[in-house]
């Protein structure tokens, strides 16, 4: 199906997937194109500021949180049509919960904030909220199950929309595992911080992942699947990490 065409994006890759998995943000354009909707890129776009805010630097947080506004910023008479869509719940967070909240002090940069904060949408949330989709014409042949990353599910409240899509794919068995909604561990530097606990989190989430059966282990978030899949290959599991925006672009037409 397509959706209306005046509907205008503009990505906000992330930092881990463009530096490491590229592919996932190929999968996301792709599908939004294959849907109607007009993608652009904005290339001198930077990280979310989230890293150094969350490690208590706020000053540089302020700095790129910033940066990204004037990024990803449009006309006032251009905005009720134009969004930002990120592939990862805790980048959308960073902009949509914090920067309001970062950037207070400045009445001029609160309000471009807040009004970013309006049009930033987590990928699968965009899907099924603004464009009203939940079929996108996948197909996949298979068990899978889904990992809620934190900030998706806590930040954003974000829950049923990755497992609608999950369900409207052709041929996946979705299976629930054991203590779905728990960390896997990893939460940006808190796993450099913290490592044994983190590997502990992770050694009981791998767990539930391998308990299920499923052939593939489906996140909205890279980092999540970065952390849970490293220890999915080094236990030698069968079960391949995958973006949701890469399961609903297998099989697509």
């Amino acid at each position: 199906m397509t959706v209306d065409s005046k509907i205008k994006v503009s990505l906000f890759v992330t930092c881990v997937i463009d530096q490491l998995f590229p592919e996932v943000g190929v999968s996301v354009v792709r599908l939004l194109r294959r849907l109607g909707v007009e993608v652009d890129f904005p290339s001198d776009q930077t990280c979310c500021g989230q890293p150094v805010f969350n490690s208590g630097f706020s000053a540089k947080g302020e700095l790129l949180a910033r940066r990204v506004i004037k990024s990803f910023s449009v006309p006032k008479d251009l905005s009720d049509n134009h969004y930002v869509v990120v592939p990862s719940g805790s980048c959308t967070a960073m902009i949509r919960v914090f920067y309001p909240h970062l950037l207070q002090k400045d009445p001029g940069l609160h309000k471009q904030a807040e009004d970013l904060s309006g049009r930033v949408y987590e990928f699968s949330e965009f899907l099924v909220k603004v464009l009203g989709v939940t079929d996108v014409g996948a197909s996949f042949t298979g068990k899978v199950t889904y990992h809620p990353s934190c900030h998706l599910l806590r930040e954003l409240g974000v829950s049923q929309e990755p497992t609608t899509l999950i369900d409207g794919v052709k041929g996946v068995e979705r299976v629930e595992m054991d203590e779905a909604e728990t960390c896997c561990g990893f939460g940006g530097t808190f796993s450099v911080k913290y490592p044994h606990i983190s590997g502990a989190m992770l050694e009981d989430k791998v767990e539930s992942v391998v308990r299920t059966g499923a052939e593939a282990l489906v996140a909205c978030d890279m980092s999540c699947l970065m952390h849970i899949g490293g220890a999915l290959s080094r236990r030698e599991a069968d079960v391949k990490p995958m973006h949701l925006a890469q399961l609903l672009e297998s099989g697509g037409k």
